[in-house]
């Protein structure tokens, strides 16, 4: 096969073995021999390993797979056995470690006993900080008093007459006349608002009351606070995403500020948004009648109904013909000030449409013809149309064949397993070939290339998947996690499937350039780690 993929007609993964062994030229023109240091018996330590004399042979460098994705769009995976094999020893110890808890106050009433000082003036500190030290401790601290005294040092609160306990924040108009809140650091702001452990009266009055994130409209909500949920539904009117950018953020009366905090409702009410919107703007570019008002999920089915067969019949196109749909989960800050995440608000997820065409421009010039607009989702197509092409055969089909049949290939008599969960809607799974060293992938069992063609026990399987795949993910220590979804066009009739990938960003394995390059460094084996999700669905549920 010329496509590069791992997945093949014959029902199994294909990958790549290096065992390298070369000879390396010294071109070297001096020696710096030096004493770097002394054991603990005086022995010096020398750096004259580092100076060899002639040429030096490598006879028997660790074994390298290199497995090209599913997806030739996201280039291959490398494993570097000798890392993946420790590993391999014990796969459930795969997991972040969790910090201690973190105390500034604390550490200062200790320093107050030992100095002889008042603990008032020793907490007095906190106004002098330096801002690096300020954002380590917004992001870090686990004590309530330390986080409220930084809230109180990033802006003003208002509060009623007589009164210390803040009600909201305190404003100011500016010279243009837009009323704006008094924040002395925003980015102080943003890391202690997103703290978990900030009490959470001050999370809803600095992040969560609606409006306080500014005047963008409330289009849609759902759930019922009354029960323990509630999701608004925020347009973005002036956004990088054109033609109507919507975010679905949980409301004030319904804090969540870790994936083990959200609920099956918080989740269903979450995606509710998402499936209404489209449907619903679906709907009006094709006529249809629709109820002014939140729709329930027998609503929606009938809705999707009509819209396919709106489609099918007539064979009708419509203007926009893709999904749009992401979910930046967790937040951090680097002392540095370098944003480590793109959430604003820990459980934040964004969906728009995208349509066919855009108006071409040559040269500065609009020409009258039409250019593609781009959607994830055709990256994706392009790959499931070459391998028809080439094989005669339904990409996907083969993906989970190969799925199934999957062996190890360090060829020990250990898991072979990469499925994580499954029901018989869909499978959630450890992809053969992962960009992030902890991926995830989420598919329908059947033919279901978007959310319009996602039936109502189909959407319901989604949700509880993505639920339990952010959840596994948080239990294994994953704090910062990007879900994104590639979805077909809906007036494609091609075999391509819904997908869905849950990116966690470790803190060992920044961005670099090697995954500039589409070279994705792992070190373990991708069936190690799920056994590792299992264990932890085990232990969880």
């Amino acid at each position: 096969m010329k496509l590069r993929t791992c997945v093949t007609p014959e029902g199994v993964f294909r990958y790549a073995e290096h065992r390298p062994a070369y000879l390396v030229y010294n071109l070297r023109q001096g020696d710096h021999h030096l004493v770097l240091g002394k054991l603990a018996d005086e022995t010096d330590v020398h750096n004259r390993a580092n100076f060899p004399e002639g040429e030096v042979e490598v006879s028997q460098a660790s074994t390298v797979y290199e497995i090209p994705n599913a997806f030739s769009f996201r280039g291959s995976t490398f494993i570097d056995a000798g890392w993946a094999d420790s590993r391999s020893v014990d796969p459930l110890s795969l997991g972040i470690t969790a910090t201690g808890g973190v105390s500034m106050s604390r550490a200062l009433e200790s320093w107050a006993g030992d100095a002889g000082v008042s603990v008032d003036k020793a907490k007095s500190i906190f106004n002098h900080l330096p801002a690096p030290v300020l954002l380590a401790l917004a992001t870090t601290s686990s004590d309530p008093g330390d986080l409220v005294k930084l809230a109180h040092l990033a802006c003003d609160f208002s509060s009623e007459p007589g009164s210390v306990i803040p009600q909201g924040l305190a404003y100011t108009r500016r010279q243009d006349g837009a009323v704006v809140p008094v924040i002395h650091d925003r980015d102080l702001f943003e890391a202690v608002g997103n703290n978990p452990s900030l009490p959470d009266h001050y999370k809803k009055i600095m992040l969560l009351q609606p409006g306080v994130q500014g005047v963008s409209e409330i289009v849609g909500d759902a759930g019922d606070a009354g029960q323990g949920t509630q999701v608004f539904e925020y347009l973005r009117r002036n956004s990088y995403i054109p033609w109507g950018h919507y975010a679905s953020n949980m409301g004030h009366q319904a804090v969540r500020y870790r994936a083990r905090d959200l609920s099956l409702a918080d989740m269903q009410g979450l995606r509710h948004l998402y499936y209404q919107r489209t449907y619903v703007r679906l709907a009006r570019e094709l006529d249809m009648h629709i109820p002014a008002r939140t729709m329930t999920e027998e609503d929606l089915e009938d809705l999707r109904n009509k819209i396919t067969a709106e489609l099918d019949i007539g064979h009708r196109g419509v203007f926009l013909s893709a999904c749009l749909w992401g979910w930046n989960f967790g937040f951090d800050f680097a002392p540095s000030r370098y944003r480590l995440h793109g959430s604003h608000q820990q459980v934040h997820q964004q969906h728009a449409m995208v349509p066919v065409h855009a108006k071409e421009v040559l040269n500065g010039r609009v020409t009258g013809n039409k250019t593609s607009a781009f959607s994830a989702g055709d990256m994706v197509a392009e790959t499931v149309e070459k391998y028809q092409e080439e094989t005669g055969r339904d990409f996907f089909q083969d993906y989970i064949s190969c799925l199934r049949s999957n062996v190890r290939m360090d060829g020990r008599d250990a898991e072979h397993s990469l499925i994580v969960h499954e029901d018989e809607h869909v499978i959630l799974f450890v992809p053969k070939a992962q960009v992030s060293q902890w991926e995830l992938q989420l598919l329908p069992q059947g033919n279901v290339g978007n959310i319009l063609e996602a039936d109502t026990a189909c959407r319901a399987a989604l949700d509880r998947s993505m639920l339990l795949a952010l959840q596994t993910l948080e239990g294994l220590g994953a704090k910062m996690v990007t879900s994104i979804e590639y979805s077909k066009r809906f007036t494609d009739p091609g075999a391509q499937r819904l997908l869905y990938s849950f990116l966690p960003k470790l803190p060992w394995s920044p961005g670099s350039f090697s995954e500039a390059q589409h070279r994705f460094i792992s070190g373990h084996y991708p069936e190690d780690f799920a056994t590792a999700c299992r264990n932890r669905i085990h232990l969880t549920y």
